[in-house]
């Protein structure tokens, strides 16, 4: 494929709500362009974007496809294909990050849907240009004007129709008009025909050319009085007056079409052709330099090399990197920094890609996509500048993981590789994270939600070769006691030669400012001070497990107070195991507790669903701490609750705000547990030690 000039290139991220169509959208588009010479299906699992064995499994997207298209030979769309399941929302973040513009895919079904104002408000808080694609007009119960009308409704006067369909009979697609050129065609095969306007349509066409030129009126003060002098546009003026409006933010475009059959394909890669930005039309970036000052990295193809990794697909073969070029030109051997990892990059082979086809490249021009394969230091979000201008550009920003559960490998010796897959796949996909949680002996996995972290079960079975088992986490409880308590603990042992002999009296007591405080109230050699340090140790060992539930003692207060000794037979041993048995039979009488783990919550949600998730919140025990309005109707909610009844909450949240809601938790303290809570843990936790004993 040719270098084409960056005002030639057109980055688009295709997004929307899951099962819109984007998939099915963009294959037609690629054999609307002849890239491809059949239309591919989602259900037979043969489309260019969903070519991942899950994908094809699953029957929806999970990771972004790059999807390239050389249009009317003259200007290169590159499509971003994004998931729109809101599990894999970090893809859709990624590709965001380098693409200039939206293509905003909602059913003439439906309408917008969720994905729908998401996609909206991902794009207003980057300020991306961006245009909508209203998809299966063609299908039973599809209305298009009612899709449209509610799309001007929740987003407001700057959506405005370019191509409009023409139904025949029982609400059959035949055709599409450009309200701009005044044109109508359909299909005729795999060719577009043009065909004359419908009388019935005439006059709404001209009511929508209006509608265009009135906004376009109202970008300069010349057009403005040009337009209420009664002189039309144009249609070069009016292309152009939508270039700027859609470059503004004061035009969305709306196209339509059925992926079908192709009817209104053309006229999408027309319009992105038209109506998107180029990469060098967008906001420059701005960054720090190796000696902490701010530069511009402006996109022209004279500048330094720079470029940024934005997504990584690994397997057990190595990795492969897709980049953005957001400065001069990026050629094959070339030899580039990564100043985050103080190393260089050889750019040894460079590629286009189509899905999963590649094409090996000499170079990838300015403002273009490509790929690299086997970097060596470089990951997701990663930039490569020339050694003479070192730079990092602002990463692509990812979510914090919000649903956790315990993972372990179903076979024992299995345990290497699920780290080492566990550790591809992290490359491939940062939003999801790993931890060893060395108090309650469990791995646990976090991601985006249930459906995230089933697929990375699966590939950690197809690409590594090992099966897992997810299981509900482990809350870290704690123990803690609440009177003072005097017991002794004596150790004697006697076997030929010489014995162990270990006796010490000890106070137990809470302590509220530190988790463990040794002291000692000795008169007198009764216990020797030699040994002293082998009575702190033996209690704090001792701590580790909890009488209740076996879960670590916080929160003590220990006393030496008095104890007897051996000159043969006595030695730190002895009085290590002197104090354990003073532990085992001293805090059993102190009135020991269970604490759980409480965490501090930030819950965004729509106000409309404000009653339900305080009413699900007091289920949970939570304590509501206070309400604050934010941006767009919505209102942050600050409470808290035990970590316990938060294990599913990301999966509920969702539901109950068919995915609109958000949440943070962060753990703040320890609190003391109601009493059916310790007896329900209490007894969990002995049939789980005791299972593991077997």
């Amino acid at each position: 494929m040719a270098t084409f000039p960056v005002n030639k290139i057109r980055n688009v991220c295709v997004m929307g709500h899951g099962s819109d169509g984007k998939t099915s959208l963009v294959e037609s588009l690629l054999f609307t362009a002849g890239v491809t010479d059949r239309v591919g299906k989602v259900p037979e699992g043969n489309t260019v974007c969903d070519f991942d064995a899950e994908e094809i499994k699953r029957q929806f997207s999970i990771s972004t496809a790059v999807a390239p298209i050389v249009w009317n030979n003259d200007c290169k769309i590159n499509l971003l294909d994004t998931p729109g399941f809101f599990d894999f929302e970090n893809e859709v973040d990624q590709a965001m990050r380098v693409a200039d513009s939206a293509l905003i895919v909602a059913t003439g079904k439906s309408g917008p849907g969720v994905g729908t104002e998401k996609a909206w408000k991902r794009a207003e808080e980057r300020k991306m240009p961006r245009m909508f694609y209203i998809s299966k007009i063609d299908e039973e119960n599809s209305d298009y004007y009612n899709a449209l009308h509610k799309l001007q409704k929740q987003f407001g006067v700057s959506v405005c129709p370019i191509v409009v369909p023409i139904f025949e009979g029982n609400r059959d697609t035949v055709g599409i008009v450009d309200c701009v050129f005044r044109k109508a065609y359909k299909m005729e095969g795999n060719d577009r025909v043009e065909i004359p306007i419908p009388e019935n349509m005439a006059e709404r066409i001209d009511q929508h050319r209006a509608a265009l030129c009135e906004n376009v009126a109202e970008l300069s003060e010349d057009l403005m009085e040009r337009y209420f002098a009664g002189e039309e546009f144009s249609n070069e003026e009016l292309i152009a007056g939508i270039r700027q409006g859609v470059r503004d933010l004061l035009i969305a475009p709306v196209f339509c079409g059925t992926a079908v059959t192709g009817i209104g394909s053309y006229a999408v890669l027309q319009g992105i052709a038209d109506y998107m930005p180029s990469p060098d039309e967008g906001s420059v970036e701005v960054c720090e330099d190796e000696k902490g000052e701010l530069i511009e990295i402006n996109c022209t193809p004279n500048g330094s090399t720079v470029a940024m990794i934005f997504k990584t697909v690994a397997d057990q073969y190595g990795r492969f990197s897709y980049f953005k070029v957001f400065s001069g030109t990026v050629k094959q051997d070339m030899t580039l920094v990564n100043r985050r990892a103080d190393a260089t990059e050889k750019m040894a082979h460079i590629y286009t890609v189509c899905g999963k086809k590649t094409s090996e490249v000499t170079e990838i021009g300015c403002g273009d996509i490509g790929a690299v394969s086997k970097l060596v230091t470089t990951k997701t979000g990663d930039t490569l500048s020339m050694s003479v201008r070192k730079v990092n550009l602002e990463p692509v920003p990812h979510a914090k993981p919000c649903y956790s559960q315990g993972i372990e490998p179903k076979s024992k010796g299995s345990e290497e590789k699920l780290a080492t897959g566990l550790a591809r796949l992290r490359d491939e996909d940062p939003s999801f994270g790993t931890e060893y949680n060395a108090e309650t002996k469990q791995m646990l996995i976090s991601g985006m939600g249930d459906i995230h972290l089933d697929v990375i079960c699966s590939k950690l079975k197809n690409k590594f070769g090992v099966e897992v088992e997810l299981s509900k986490p482990i809350v870290p409880y704690r123990e803690k006691i609440r009177k003072k308590v005097s017991v002794e603990g004596k150790h004697k042992k006697q076997s030929g030669g010489h014995g162990q002999y270990g006796h010490v009296k000890m106070d137990f007591e809470p302590c509220e400012d530190q988790d463990f405080v040794f002291a000692e109230t000795i008169f007198g050699g009764s216990v020797p001070r030699n040994f002293w340090p082998a009575v702190e140790k033996g209690i704090h060992e001792a701590m580790e497990h909890g009488v209740l539930a076996g879960y670590p003692l916080v929160g003590l207060k220990a006393t030496l107070t008095d104890g007897s000794y051996h000159d043969v037979d006595s030695n730190e041993l002895s009085f290590k195991m002197a104090a354990r048995l003073a532990y085992k039979a001293g805090i059993p009488q102190a009135s020991p507790v269970l604490l759980e783990p409480i965490c501090a919550l930030k819950v965004l949600i729509p106000d409309a669903y404000m009653g339900d998730i305080i009413g699900d919140l007091n289920k949970r025990r939570g304590r509501i701490m206070g309400m604050n309005p934010a941006d767009g109707g919505q209102q942050e909610i600050l409470a808290e609750a035990p970590m316990a009844e938060l294990t599913d909450y990301a999966i509920t949240l969702r539901s109950m705000t068919q995915g609109r809601g958000t949440f943070e938790a962060d753990f703040v303290r320890y609190d003391e547990a109601p009493v059916p809570v310790q007896e329900k843990v209490i007894a969990e936790n002995k049939a789980r030690l005791e299972a593991l004993a077997e």
